[in-house]
């Protein structure tokens, strides 16, 4: 039970229950793996010295059957070995089937020897042993355990998931002959671009304030101990993050500079050659395991990043197998829960441990047992809203069509633009930095958690600084399956802002409530989030060059929404909100064209903002819609 609460409290897990299976299920289900490994297995650990002198902590579980020879399955991490006590995380099937385990601190953390580089730069050039990265780690790794541990068949297969995924994904760059199939998922990929910290160039304040917290502290020497977690003192973050006033509060009130990732964020607060030289996807070049990419369609910390490299590898690797899964999870949630339900979402099935016997057991089996066949499709893909599981030939679909929904005046959203467009119609809000609109509708502290992806957007469109559109009942189900983008005309009376945009499932005002329903959760009428982001309107034309916009001047701003794989029932509606701030998920604004991380609070001023919706300033949000025959 300690060890799925440091886990938990790693990854960023906060709205445990209610949200998910309950943790007894889950303590009881790890703890009879744990006691099977425990029998089965032999742990031993090792130092394993790097080209350059460096030694890293790893830990190896062999089997104990050693009438055959078993590939090496193996994971890095910057969270300590034993976090994943012996093979969880892949599931009960592996442990069954039998793979020699492999987990290790990555260079600077915990019990590793060397220093610690937040998301280290990737060498493409490298001119003696001094220059090492995460490639080179790996790369020296395999090779070790390949000539010194017994047992093993020659072969080695790569997983990991969120930071764990940045590490797979950098180990297939200049990967080891050895490393014969990856799994990179849920993958840190860019920090300011789409993933973690920062989306669109803005801050995700409340993760990265919880995670760096204490993920951050820096580590004087090698150690078994995890470094504290922050204490809130209270457990209502929207008060504690309003309360602390402008980022720049951070340092002076808590961290007094002496945490240097912090300090790292503060000082780089465009795309510049800091963020640029930390993305791995300019270096998946030439890659030749086997890959097979993996992450929920409600991750709310690194989905950009998993869609982001499977494209990257697809595009510049052809020939080379390489899949993309994408389940009804939360960040991890394919492998410490069954998939059956996310908040107040029931997916019809335990879709998890579908996952871990169907899709990755066969991979991994294939490519480093030469067991069985393989066919798995290039996406198998669940779809939410439909409940079931998808196989297609490309992602997106082929066949899918771009379809606009348009804004119209008294909130309604159609496919159709204005017939008889007015010039300079629009909407408007005032927004107040004052009081921030919250991204979920309850009181909690931390990490933002993954109930928001689904969470009930009733509460949001009652506020007056949200436009709120719909349309009219759907007569036939409806199906998105690709990315969602936002073409937006817009103004402020400032000169910088924020724009949020929400993609949301109206359910029908006669929705039968779930059975069993512990969390009283009525369903009648649930808004239920289906796709979000954000854009800092200072980055819309560049996130290397940020610029104003001209007060109360109408202004193009497009930006993407991550993909989905959804349908919008028969008798359902679609939903559009839109807003400009986001709290404490996202940090507040000034909207006022200045470095926000320096800024004061006398920067910090309310505006005006429009929504333009005709003419030549027409905004829309545009689909990626599945025909009906190709359902």
């Amino acid at each position: 039970m300690k060890y799925l609460a440091r886990i938990v409290g790693v990854i960023g897990f906060v709205s445990i229950i209610g949200a998910f299976p309950t943790w007894s299920e889950n303590s009881q289900y790890f703890g009879t793996l744990s006691k099977y490994v425990k029998e089965n297995y032999t742990q031993q650990d090792h130092m394993i010295p790097m080209r350059d002198g460096k030694r890293l902590f790893t830990t190896v579980y062999i089997p104990r059957d050693t009438s055959q020879k078993y590939p090496i399955l193996m994971t890095r991490t910057p969270y300590k070995t034993d976090t994943y006590i012996n093979p969880i995380g892949l599931g009960r099937d592996f442990a069954l089937e039998g793979f020699i385990f492999v987990y290790q601190d990555v260079r600077g953390r915990y019990q590793s020897e060397g220093d610690f580089v937040n998301v280290r730069p990737h060498k493409p050039v490298k001119k003696g042993p001094a220059d090492i990265d995460e490639s080179t780690d790996t790369y020296d790794t395999i090779d070790w355990l390949i000539n010194n541990i017994p047992g093993n068949n020659g072969k080695v297969g790569l997983w990991g998931i969120s930071y764990l995924g940045f590490y797979t994904t950098h180990g297939i760059i200049d990967a080891h002959p050895a490393l014969k199939a990856a799994s990179p998922q849920a993958p840190v990929t860019d920090w300011f671009i789409g993933d973690d910290f920062h989306h669109n160039g803005a801050f995700f304040l409340a993760d990265a304030f919880s995670f760096i917290s204490s993920f951050g502290v820096p580590r004087p020497k090698p150690t078994k101990e995890h470094a504290p977690r922050f204490d809130f003192k209270m457990t209502d973050g929207y008060r504690f993050f309003l309360e602390l006033g402008p980022i720049r509060n951070v340092n002076e009130k808590y961290f007094k500079k002496g945490i240097p990732f912090w300090n790292d964020l503060m000082t780089h607060g465009t795309y510049d050659e800091f963020w640029k030289a930390r993305d791995p996807l300019q270096h998946l070049r030439n890659v030749r395991p086997a890959v097979m990419t993996v992450a929920g369609w409600f991750d709310a910390e690194d989905l950009w990043g998993t869609l982001a490299v499977y494209r990257t590898v697809e595009k510049h690797n052809p020939g080379i197998f390489n899949i993309l899964v994408m389940g009804p999870w939360p960040h991890a949630g394919w492998s410490f829960f069954d998939g059956s339900r996310l908040g107040a979402l029931r997916f019809g099935s335990k879709t998890s441990l579908f996952y871990q016997k169907n899709i990755a057991l066969p991979f991994f089996n294939y490519y480093l047992k030469d067991k069985g066949e393989l066919d798995l499709p290039e996406a198998y893909v669940f779809e939410t809203g439909a409940n079931e599981w998808r196989q297609f030939d490309a992602w997106p679909p082929e066949g899918a069509v771009e379809k606009p929904l348009y804004f119209h005046e008294n909130g309604h959203l159609r496919f159709e633009p204005p017939a008889q467009p007015k010039k300079g119609a629009f909407d408007e809000y005032l927004s107040l930095p004052s009081r921030p609109v919250p991204y979920i509708g309850k009181i909690q502290i931390g990490r933002s958690g993954a109930e928001y992806m689904v969470a009930d957007q009733r509460f949001a469109a009652t506020r007056p600084d949200v436009l709120v559109y719909q349309t009219d009942v759907l007569t036939d189900n409806l199906t998105i399956a690709g990315p969602v983008t936002a073409r937006l005309c817009v103004s402020t009376s400032g000169t910088d802002s924020d724009w949020v945009v929400k993609l949301i499932d109206v359910y029908p005002d006669d929705q039968p409530d779930n059975k069993p329903n512990p969390m009283k959760v009525r369903m009648r009428g649930y808004q239920q989030l289906v796709r979000a982001e954000i854009m800092r309107g200072k980055f819309r034309n560049s996130f290397e060059s940020p610029e104003p916009f001209v007060p109360n001047e109408a202004t193009k701003v497009k930006f993407v929404l991550p993909d989905a794989l959804h349908t919008f029932r028969k008798g359902h509606r679609l939903m559009v909100q839109i807003q400009s701030s986001w709290f404490p998920l996202v940090d507040r604004n000034p909207q006022k064209f200045v470095d926000i991380y320096t800024a004061t609070e006398s920067d910090f001023q309310k505006a005006t903002q429009r929504l333009y919706r005709s003419g030549k300033n027409i905004s829309s949000i545009v689909l990626t819609v599945l025909p009906e025959e190709s359902k």
